[in-house]
């Protein structure tokens, strides 16, 4: 699954969406940053009371569209708060890669869980 994600269309589509129900006067950073927290444990809350092997089932119809929905809410919600900070995704996430390279060398966290400051 090797695809392009268009956030600027996206972006587009949920501001429209808030816009028409003018929610925006509700969508603060703060309030955001709690909702985003709110379905990031809903995704949690999927994975709660099943194994290891069941949560790795990726053919369970059932627990995956429950993952997709909490997934587009968490990534919705992002979006907007990444927008609202003006931050570029993309660019946060490689800059993040880049940093983590330097604080897990391969040498040290090859295989090993541990953190960084744990080594």
């Amino acid at each position: 699954m090797n695809r392009i994600i268009n956030v600027d269309k996206l972006l587009l589509k949920i501001n429209k969406f808030s816009d028409e129900r003018d929610w925006n006067q509700f969508h603060s950073i703060k309030n955001l940053s709690m909702a985003l927290s709110v379905e990031s444990s809903e995704l949690v809350e999927i994975y709660q009371w099943i194994s290891e092997e069941e949560s790795n089932d990726s053919s369970n119809e059932i627990i995956k569209n429950k993952a997709r929905e909490e997934l587009a809410d968490i990534f919705i919600y992002l979006l907007k708060i990444a927008s609202k900070l003006d931050i570029d995704l993309e660019e946060a996430a490689f800059l993040k890669i880049d940093s983590n390279e330097i604080k897990y060398p391969l040498d040290k966290s090859k295989g090993n869980s541990k953190k960084y400051n744990e080594y």
